[in-house]
Protein backbone atom coordinates (compact mmCIF):
# COMPACT_ATOMS: atom_id res chain seq x y z
CA UNK A 1 0.00 0.00 0.00
CA UNK A 2 1.53 3.31 -1.12
CA UNK A 3 0.63 6.33 1.01
CA UNK A 4 1.41 9.99 0.35
CA UNK A 5 1.94 11.75 3.68
CA UNK A 6 1.71 15.51 4.28
CA UNK A 7 3.10 17.23 7.38
CA UNK A 8 2.69 20.94 8.26
CA UNK A 9 2.37 21.07 12.04
CA UNK A 10 5.00 23.81 12.53
CA UNK A 11 7.17 25.64 9.99
CA UNK A 12 8.16 22.69 7.77
CA UNK A 13 6.27 21.71 4.63
CA UNK A 14 6.88 18.01 4.16
CA UNK A 15 5.64 15.32 1.79
CA UNK A 16 6.66 11.68 1.55
CA UNK A 17 5.74 8.39 -0.07
CA UNK A 18 5.88 5.29 2.13
CA UNK A 19 5.02 1.75 1.11
CA UNK A 20 3.42 -0.70 3.54
CA UNK A 21 4.25 1.54 6.47
CA UNK A 22 7.98 0.74 6.55
CA UNK A 23 9.58 1.46 3.16
CA UNK A 24 10.49 5.10 2.53
CA UNK A 25 10.18 5.69 -1.21
CA UNK A 26 10.78 9.44 -1.33
CA UNK A 27 10.70 12.42 0.99
CA UNK A 28 10.88 16.21 0.69
CA UNK A 29 11.07 18.77 3.50
CA UNK A 30 10.90 22.52 2.82
CA UNK A 31 11.51 24.88 5.74
CA UNK A 32 11.13 28.59 6.38
CA UNK A 33 13.70 28.38 9.19
CA UNK A 34 15.92 31.10 7.77
CA UNK A 35 13.05 33.61 7.93
CA UNK A 36 12.34 32.77 11.57
CA UNK A 37 15.97 33.27 12.61
CA UNK A 38 15.42 37.00 12.16
CA UNK A 39 12.69 36.99 14.82
CA UNK A 40 14.25 34.47 17.18
CA UNK A 41 11.46 31.95 16.75
CA UNK A 42 8.68 30.72 14.50
CA UNK A 43 6.16 33.36 13.48
CA UNK A 44 2.96 31.36 12.86
CA UNK A 45 1.55 33.64 10.14
CA UNK A 46 4.85 33.67 8.24
CA UNK A 47 5.13 29.89 8.52
CA UNK A 48 1.63 29.35 7.12
CA UNK A 49 2.21 31.72 4.22
CA UNK A 50 5.40 29.94 3.22
CA UNK A 51 3.64 26.59 3.47
CA UNK A 52 1.04 27.76 0.98
CA UNK A 53 3.93 28.63 -1.31
CA UNK A 54 5.86 25.38 -0.73
CA UNK A 55 3.01 22.85 -0.69
CA UNK A 56 2.52 22.12 -4.39
CA UNK A 57 6.27 22.07 -5.25
CA UNK A 58 6.99 19.75 -2.29
CA UNK A 59 4.33 17.26 -3.35
CA UNK A 60 5.34 17.45 -7.00
CA UNK A 61 9.00 16.83 -6.14
CA UNK A 62 8.06 13.89 -3.92
CA UNK A 63 6.18 12.21 -6.78
CA UNK A 64 8.93 13.05 -9.26
CA UNK A 65 11.66 11.53 -7.07
CA UNK A 66 9.67 8.31 -6.75
CA UNK A 67 8.69 8.30 -10.43
CA UNK A 68 5.05 7.73 -9.60
CA UNK A 69 1.78 9.45 -10.47
CA UNK A 70 -1.44 10.01 -8.57
CA UNK A 71 -2.80 6.79 -10.07
CA UNK A 72 -0.13 4.80 -8.20
CA UNK A 73 -1.08 6.18 -4.78
CA UNK A 74 -3.50 4.16 -2.65
CA UNK A 75 -4.22 6.76 0.04
CA UNK A 76 -3.20 10.10 1.47
CA UNK A 77 -2.34 10.95 5.08
CA UNK A 78 -2.11 14.32 6.80
CA UNK A 79 -1.17 15.67 10.21
CA UNK A 80 -4.29 17.11 11.89
CA UNK A 81 -2.62 18.13 15.17
CA UNK A 82 -1.18 19.15 17.49
CA UNK A 83 0.58 22.18 16.06
CA UNK A 84 0.06 25.71 14.79
CA UNK A 85 -3.51 26.15 13.62
CA UNK A 86 -2.62 28.12 10.48
CA UNK A 87 0.00 25.60 9.43
CA UNK A 88 -2.25 22.63 10.15
CA UNK A 89 -5.03 24.25 8.13
CA UNK A 90 -2.76 24.56 5.07
CA UNK A 91 -1.80 20.88 5.17
CA UNK A 92 -5.26 19.55 5.91
CA UNK A 93 -6.97 21.56 3.19
CA UNK A 94 -4.31 20.64 0.63
CA UNK A 95 -4.69 16.96 1.49
CA UNK A 96 -8.47 17.13 1.31
CA UNK A 97 -8.32 18.83 -2.09
CA UNK A 98 -6.00 16.14 -3.47
CA UNK A 99 -8.07 13.34 -1.95
CA UNK A 100 -11.15 14.70 -3.66
CA UNK A 101 -9.43 15.38 -6.98
CA UNK A 102 -7.70 12.00 -7.08
CA UNK A 103 -10.61 10.07 -5.51
CA UNK A 104 -8.38 8.65 -2.77
CA UNK A 105 -9.07 7.99 0.93
CA UNK A 106 -7.54 10.46 3.38
CA UNK A 107 -6.25 9.26 6.75
CA UNK A 108 -5.93 11.84 9.57
CA UNK A 109 -2.81 11.40 11.74
CA UNK A 110 -1.91 12.63 15.20
CA UNK A 111 1.57 14.19 14.93
CA UNK A 112 2.63 12.65 18.25
CA UNK A 113 1.55 9.19 17.13
CA UNK A 114 3.55 9.73 13.95
CA UNK A 115 6.74 10.04 16.01
CA UNK A 116 6.20 6.51 17.33
CA UNK A 117 6.32 5.03 13.84
CA UNK A 118 9.68 6.55 12.97
CA UNK A 119 11.07 3.44 14.65
CA UNK A 120 9.30 1.25 12.08
CA UNK A 121 10.90 2.80 8.98
CA UNK A 122 13.43 0.67 7.14
CA UNK A 123 13.93 -1.82 9.96
CA UNK A 124 12.36 -4.77 11.72
CA UNK A 125 9.26 -3.75 13.64
CA UNK A 126 9.86 -3.38 17.38
CA UNK A 127 8.75 -6.35 19.45
CA UNK A 128 5.60 -5.55 21.39
CA UNK A 129 4.58 -4.64 23.98
CA UNK A 130 6.82 -1.58 24.08
CA UNK A 131 7.25 1.51 26.20
CA UNK A 132 7.50 4.62 24.01
CA UNK A 133 9.14 7.87 25.10
CA UNK A 134 7.96 10.78 22.95
CA UNK A 135 9.91 14.00 23.51
CA UNK A 136 8.72 16.56 21.01
CA UNK A 137 8.48 20.32 21.47
CA UNK A 138 5.95 20.97 24.21
CA UNK A 139 5.18 17.29 24.79
CA UNK A 140 6.80 14.58 26.89
CA UNK A 141 4.80 11.35 26.86
CA UNK A 142 5.38 7.82 28.08
CA UNK A 143 3.17 5.44 26.15
CA UNK A 144 2.50 1.75 26.56
CA UNK A 145 1.76 1.16 22.86
CA UNK A 146 -1.90 2.24 22.40
CA UNK A 147 -2.21 3.69 25.91
CA UNK A 148 -0.65 6.87 27.36
CA UNK A 149 0.77 6.74 30.87
CA UNK A 150 1.18 10.51 31.21
CA UNK A 151 1.19 13.66 29.19
CA UNK A 152 3.03 16.66 30.64
CA UNK A 153 6.06 18.32 29.13
CA UNK A 154 8.33 21.20 28.37
CA UNK A 155 11.38 21.88 26.20
CA UNK A 156 14.83 20.29 26.39
CA UNK A 157 17.98 22.14 25.30
CA UNK A 158 21.35 20.63 24.27
CA UNK A 159 24.48 22.45 25.46
CA UNK A 160 28.21 22.25 26.17
CA UNK A 161 29.75 20.22 29.01
CA UNK A 162 31.11 21.68 32.28
CA UNK A 163 30.10 21.94 35.93
CA UNK A 164 27.77 24.10 37.98
CA UNK A 165 25.58 23.61 41.07
CA UNK A 166 23.40 20.52 40.71
CA UNK A 167 19.89 21.35 39.59
CA UNK A 168 16.82 19.46 40.87
CA UNK A 169 15.59 16.32 39.08
CA UNK A 170 11.81 16.99 39.13
CA UNK A 171 9.61 14.12 40.33
CA UNK A 172 12.46 11.66 39.91
CA UNK A 173 11.80 9.99 43.26
CA UNK A 174 8.03 9.84 42.82
CA UNK A 175 6.60 6.46 41.85
CA UNK A 176 4.64 7.91 38.93
CA UNK A 177 5.13 8.34 35.19
CA UNK A 178 4.40 12.07 35.29
CA UNK A 179 6.76 14.79 34.08
CA UNK A 180 6.90 18.45 35.07
CA UNK A 181 9.90 20.63 34.21
CA UNK A 182 8.43 24.04 35.07
CA UNK A 183 10.18 24.17 38.47
CA UNK A 184 13.47 23.16 36.88
CA UNK A 185 13.18 26.00 34.38
CA UNK A 186 12.58 28.42 37.22
CA UNK A 187 15.70 27.14 38.99
CA UNK A 188 17.71 27.65 35.80
CA UNK A 189 16.38 31.19 35.41
CA UNK A 190 17.41 32.11 38.95
CA UNK A 191 20.84 30.55 38.55
CA UNK A 192 21.50 32.49 35.33
CA UNK A 193 20.27 35.73 36.88
CA UNK A 194 22.93 35.43 39.59
CA UNK A 195 25.57 35.68 36.87
CA UNK A 196 28.05 33.39 38.60
CA UNK A 197 28.22 30.73 35.87
CA UNK A 198 28.38 30.86 32.06
CA UNK A 199 25.02 30.25 30.42
CA UNK A 200 26.45 27.27 28.50
CA UNK A 201 27.50 25.63 31.76
CA UNK A 202 24.05 26.05 33.28
CA UNK A 203 22.45 24.80 30.05
CA UNK A 204 24.49 21.59 30.22
CA UNK A 205 23.43 20.95 33.80
CA UNK A 206 19.83 21.59 32.72
CA UNK A 207 20.26 19.03 29.94
CA UNK A 208 21.72 16.51 32.38
CA UNK A 209 18.83 17.03 34.78
CA UNK A 210 16.18 16.51 32.11
CA UNK A 211 17.92 13.48 30.60
CA UNK A 212 18.27 11.92 34.06
CA UNK A 213 14.51 12.20 34.57
CA UNK A 214 13.57 11.02 31.07
CA UNK A 215 15.84 7.97 31.21
CA UNK A 216 14.94 6.98 34.78
CA UNK A 217 11.20 7.16 34.25
CA UNK A 218 11.38 5.39 30.90
CA UNK A 219 13.36 2.52 32.40
CA UNK A 220 11.04 2.38 35.41
CA UNK A 221 8.06 2.03 33.07
CA UNK A 222 9.79 -0.60 30.93
CA UNK A 223 10.72 -2.72 33.96
CA UNK A 224 7.38 -2.33 35.69
CA UNK A 225 5.33 -3.18 32.62
CA UNK A 226 7.46 -6.08 31.48
CA UNK A 227 7.81 -4.90 27.88
CA UNK A 228 10.15 -6.23 25.22
CA UNK A 229 11.17 -2.95 23.58
CA UNK A 230 11.78 0.71 24.27
CA UNK A 231 10.95 3.14 21.46
CA UNK A 232 12.01 6.79 21.42
CA UNK A 233 10.66 9.46 19.07
CA UNK A 234 10.25 13.20 18.64
CA UNK A 235 12.59 16.07 17.89
CA UNK A 236 14.41 15.83 21.22
CA UNK A 237 15.20 12.17 20.43
CA UNK A 238 17.86 13.57 18.09
CA UNK A 239 19.75 14.79 21.17
CA UNK A 240 22.99 12.78 21.32
CA UNK A 241 23.21 12.89 25.13
CA UNK A 242 19.73 11.39 25.52
CA UNK A 243 20.43 8.76 22.84
CA UNK A 244 23.70 7.69 24.47
CA UNK A 245 22.23 7.49 27.96
CA UNK A 246 19.31 5.39 26.76
CA UNK A 247 21.60 3.03 24.85
CA UNK A 248 23.69 2.53 27.96
CA UNK A 249 20.71 1.93 30.26
CA UNK A 250 18.70 -0.29 27.92
CA UNK A 251 21.77 -2.34 27.07
CA UNK A 252 22.08 -3.49 30.69
CA UNK A 253 18.40 -4.38 31.12
CA UNK A 254 17.73 -6.75 28.23
CA UNK A 255 15.31 -4.56 26.30
CA UNK A 256 15.62 -3.76 22.60
CA UNK A 257 16.05 -0.02 21.96
CA UNK A 258 14.62 1.57 18.83
CA UNK A 259 15.70 5.16 18.10
CA UNK A 260 15.23 6.51 14.56
CA UNK A 261 17.98 8.45 12.78
CA UNK A 262 17.92 12.19 13.59
CA UNK A 263 16.31 13.13 10.26
CA UNK A 264 13.25 11.05 11.22
CA UNK A 265 13.11 12.53 14.73
CA UNK A 266 12.40 16.05 13.50
CA UNK A 267 9.22 16.94 11.61
CA UNK A 268 8.78 14.98 8.39
CA UNK A 269 6.03 13.33 6.38
CA UNK A 270 7.59 9.86 6.34
CA UNK A 271 6.37 9.10 9.85
CA UNK A 272 2.93 10.50 9.06
CA UNK A 273 2.50 8.14 6.11
CA UNK A 274 3.78 5.24 8.21
CA UNK A 275 1.40 5.97 11.08
CA UNK A 276 -1.46 6.19 8.62
CA UNK A 277 -0.71 2.70 7.29
CA UNK A 278 -0.85 1.18 10.78
CA UNK A 279 -3.86 3.28 11.89
CA UNK A 280 -6.21 3.44 8.92
CA UNK A 281 -8.95 5.59 10.41
CA UNK A 282 -11.86 5.93 8.01
CA UNK A 283 -13.42 9.40 8.01
CA UNK A 284 -15.37 11.55 5.60
CA UNK A 285 -13.44 14.54 4.28
CA UNK A 286 -15.87 16.89 6.04
CA UNK A 287 -14.99 15.25 9.38
CA UNK A 288 -11.23 15.78 9.02
CA UNK A 289 -10.35 19.08 10.66
CA UNK A 290 -7.15 20.53 12.15
CA UNK A 291 -6.92 20.38 15.94
CA UNK A 292 -3.97 22.32 17.39
CA UNK A 293 -4.67 21.00 20.90
CA UNK A 294 -4.66 17.30 20.02
CA UNK A 295 -3.05 15.01 22.62
CA UNK A 296 -1.57 11.55 22.29
CA UNK A 297 -4.74 9.82 23.53
CA UNK A 298 -7.04 11.50 20.98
Amino acid sequence: MLILGIETSCDETAAALVEDGIYEISSVVASSQELHKKTGGVVPEVAARKQVEFMVPAIAETLKKARVSAADIDALAVTVGPGLIGSLFVGVEAAKALAMAWDKPLIPVNHLVGHIYAAFIGSDAPALPAVVLIVSGGHTDLVLMRGPLSRKAQEVFPANSSRCPRLPRPMLDQATFDFSFSGLKTAVKRLVEKGRYPVAVVAREFEDAVVDVLVAKTMRAAKGLGVKSVIVGGGVAANSHLRNRLRAEVGTQGFTLHIPPPRLCTDNAVVIASAAYFNQTQKKLSEIQPNPSLVIAD
